[in-house]
């Protein structure tokens, strides 16, 4: 023999030197190659966490958007036909509770002479309306300004919110 040993490893040092990393390596490695796949895989989670809960089956469901436009306009043969039903039902609750039956035939006329119209303006229940739609106006503001934001001028919030629920924007 010649005094020289073979090598241990049939593909010498050169390559175990090349691949001797360290565990800090290792974790930047791993976290460089899987980053890009986790961020994908959350970005097009999003349909999916948002049909959780949702379905035929569902509990709560999401509501239809409000309409923009004002209903229909009804007959009077079918206002009629439901302020009756209406009066004739009040007329039956007082009866079971014993006390005196409405003259459904007076009610009738009496609501029908309204029309169902809003109140004046000047009527105590329009003043009770405006009243409590001060209030939460109010309440609304104290909520606004302990969040650092600029409160609403009550009076045009309070024209905004009767002009919404009566309904003539």
């Amino acid at each position: 023999m010649d005094g020289h040993a073979p090598p241990p490893y049939p593909w010498g040092m050169a390559l175990v030197g090349a691949i001797a990393i360290d565990n800090g390596s290792v974790l930047v490695l791993i976290t460089l190659v899987v980053l890009p796949i986790a961020a994908i895989a959350f970005a097009r989670s999003g349909p999916a966490w948002r049909g959780i809960g949702k379905g035929p089956l569902a509990i709560e469901q999401e509501l239809p958007p409000s309409r923009l436009t004002a209903p229909p306009p009804v007959s009077r043969a079918v206002q009629e036909a439901e302020a009756r039903q209406m009066v004739e039902a009040k007329s039956y609750r007082r009866r079971l509770r014993g006390e005196a039956p409405l003259d459904v035939e007076a009610e009738l006329e009496r609501a029908l002479a309204t029309g169902g119209a809003e109140p004046a303006v000047g009527t105590a229940r329009h003043d009770e309306l405006r009243a409590e739609i001060r209030q939460l106006v109010v309440a609304r503001n104290e909520r606004l300004l302990r969040q650092g934001k600029e409160p609403l001028d009550v009076e045009a919030e309070i024209e905004r919110e009767l002009a919404d629920l009566i309904g003539s924007a």
